[in-house]
């Protein structure tokens, strides 16, 4: 089981949703962000080194600093205010005229640490670091981390006749063309029978966020280390998160690209892939990869069909059946020598959300060599490696939409 409540939600009036939500402060840079920012943006607040003139160290006293200051004022203005009642907020995206309704809501620290919150992903050091350096500054999760829960009809049939029966306190598409909708749900009863419902739901999966997710229940455990009364039931041991039935979501190919063939010929690199993969080529024509085990490759000009032979992978093993294991494994190591994809200069990652052609791109332009396309991982497999306590291998999954920070805000400020 796991535990959840509902929160006084910090977040904008319904006229400033549209301009103080913004993207994740992980999925753009610096002079990205400045560029972006808006004057009410939350960039300001969760990339505050945008608000100094050069563009400040993210990680100096100063940024984090400025971030506490522009929080105040946010508040100060109105431009972020907060609840007067506990609630759960319906989050809903839209992508490609297709939506997926989430709940925010807070998740318990001791869930995380006990595993009854999964994970996938290996966390560095220094980057859940300088997320509780956030946290514990301003005393609230700025931003929610993204979960999965295995689907429940109940659930499902509370959010759908909520959305069906009450007006969006939120509406609006992003300059990104993605569709953001939110409904607070400001009935008590119903309140009560999502936080019951979800008792019976065995775990959450961590989708997006790892990094977030570590450095809020850290803190959480931090806060309770110093507090000699402390019960488990304090709004410091509960952290925000935005979670979704796994049916609703869909992962997006991670791609690969490689600056050379580890001093092959063309003819050398496709004949020792075909020691393990059935090659065929299919022309200067886009091609998508159309199934488990199935690959698209681009080089010289044209793309290619790989399939990985029978035996060659272990269905029946959680993280070798994965095809980012697979392609590691028989031509990333072994054909072309790239070992740690941690460290290596020689390859490089592209999101599926740029499209095919942005690997055709990068290889026509010389600044690569060759491209792999991946099929995407299913949430099943995301289930399955978490649940056996094993680690996706790195760049495995890409969720989209991503959620939009500052739609809602959770404070621990008693």
């Amino acid at each position: 089981m796991v535990r959840i409540k509902p929160f006084k939600g910090i977040r904008p009036p319904k006229e400033l949703a549209s301009e103080v939500a913004s993207r994740p402060y992980d999925v753009l840079n610096s002079v990205e962000a400045k560029a972006e920012a808006g004057e009410r943006s939350l960039l300001h607040i969760i990339k505050p080194e945008i608000d100094f003139d050069p563009i400040a160290d993210e990680h100096s006293q100063e940024a984090y600093e400025k971030a506490m200051e522009n929080f105040r004022i946010w508040k100060e203005k109105g431009w972020l205010a907060q609840d007067d009642e506990e609630y759960y907020y319906i989050y809903a995206q839209t992508m490609n005229g297709r939506t997926q309704y989430g709940i925010a809501m807070c998740c318990h620290y001791e869930d995380y640490l006990s595993g009854a919150i999964k994970k996938h992903e290996l966390t560095r050091v220094d980057k859940e670091e300088d997320r509780m350096i956030h946290v514990r500054n301003q005393k609230a999760n700025i931003e929610p981390v993204f979960f999965a829960y295995p689907d429940d009809a109940e659930i499902d049939a509370i959010i759908t006749k909520w959305v069906a029966e009450h007006e969006a306190d939120y509406d609006f598409v992003a300059e990104d063309g993605f569709g953001h909708h939110m409904w607070v749900i400001r009935s008590k009863e119903t309140n009560d029978r999502i936080t019951e419902l979800f008792k019976g739901i065995p775990a959450l999966y961590v989708a997006d966020g790892h990094h977030r997710t570590a450095a809020a229940a850290r803190v959480g455990q931090e806060c309770a280390s110093k507090n000699p009364n402390h019960t488990g039931d304090e709004e410091y041991c509960f952290f925000l998160a935005v979670t979704f039935p796994a049916s609703h979501l869909r992962i997006i190919d991670y791609n690969r690209v490689v600056k050379d063939l580890n001093g092959l010929s063309k003819e050398e690199f496709l004949k020792a892939i075909e020691e393990n993969f059935v090659v065929e080529k299919k022309g200067a024509e886009i091609y998508t990869p159309n199934a488990l085990h199935n690959f698209a490759m681009y080089i010289d000009g044209e793309w290619y069909s790989m399939t990985a032979k029978q035996g060659t992978y272990d269905d029946n093993d959680p993280i070798g059946v994965l095809d980012v294991s697979v392609l590691s494994n028989l031509v990333l190591d072994k054909v072309l020598g790239i070992a740690d994809l941690r460290t290596s200069k020689r390859i490089d990652f592209v999101g599926g959300i740029r499209g095919l052609g942005e690997l055709q791109k990068r290889v026509d332009s010389g600044e690569m060599k060759v491209a792999f396309a991946l099929y995407p991982v299913s949430m099943q497999q995301l289930f399955d490696i978490a649940d056996t306590g094993n680690i996706m291998p790195p760049k495995t999954t890409w969720f989209e939409p991503k959620l939009r920070s500052g739609v809602v805000i959770h404070s621990f400020d008693e």
